[in-house]
């Protein structure tokens, strides 16, 4: 009798770890950006690789892009550098508040993330208008400030390198090229990837259609590495 209890209750045991298991763990990634990050699909061209990599574990998406938005409508306390203000239509900042409301719908009622991991796709707008110069402090505050808003201290990143455009207003295109790489090889929790062959023959400023199923590719192959890095 004493033993068919003991069986009992490891065979309960057993089946209560192979549930927890099945069940996995979740994950959080952020999505933003300009009109480069509007372009993507997620549902198709960025989630299924990540669900690839963790085919068991509950996988979340925010996804919040505009097209031709400077990153000073993700920080609401952004100043423009002396004698160089623009006439904006929105307040600064509307952007981030669009991005919390789009991560707390995306989380609301989930286990709490064992990971985050944010991947943006921004900067056209501030280098057409010569702002590279106050981009890189822009870019270090905005992951600071979202790190500690969804309380993810040692929350990855992923950064979409400008494309090898050229565009013909602004000086500060190759500028912001290199603050994406200089802030996400500065991080020990950043990564960034190459579009340069994702804007086709023309080196368009938008990518072509392939492009943007190449790009969330490249943006997932990053953030599964980060999200299995920056697990709790």
């Amino acid at each position: 009798m004493m033993k068919k209890v003991i069986l009992s209750l490891t065979l309960v045991c057993l089946l209560a770890i192979t549930a927890t298991a099945a069940e996995g763990v979740t994950r959080l990634f952020i999505l933003s950006g300009q009109s480069n990050m509007g372009g993507l699909k997620p549902d198709t061209e960025f989630t299924p690789h990540v669900k690839k990599a963790f085919p068991d574990d509950n996988i979340l998406v925010a996804y919040s892009a505009w097209g031709g938005q400077p990153i000073r409508m993700w920080l609401k306390d952004w100043k423009f550098p002396e004698g160089k203000e623009i006439k904006d239509e929105k307040k600064p900042g509307w952007m981030y508040d669009r991005l919390l409301q789009e991560i707390l719908r995306t989380t609301k009622s989930q286990p709490k993330p064992v990971s985050v991991v944010f991947c943006w796709m921004q900067g056209e707008r501030d280098a057409k208008t010569d702002l590279g110069e106050v981009y890189e402090k822009s870019l270090k505050e905005l992951i600071a400030k979202l790190r500690k808003d969804v309380k993810a201290p040692k929350m990855g990143f992923v950064i979409g390198r400008l494309s090898d455009h050229k565009p013909t207003l602004g000086q500060d295109w190759d500028l912001v090229r290199k603050i994406h790489v200089k802030v996400a090889e500065d991080d020990p929790l950043g990564e960034w990837i190459d579009t340069d062959d994702l804007n086709g023959n023309d080196d368009n400023l938008h990518l072509t259609r392939e492009g943007y199923g190449k790009m969330g590719e490249r943006f997932a192959e990053k953030a599964v590495a980060l999200s299995k890095k920056v697990e709790k």
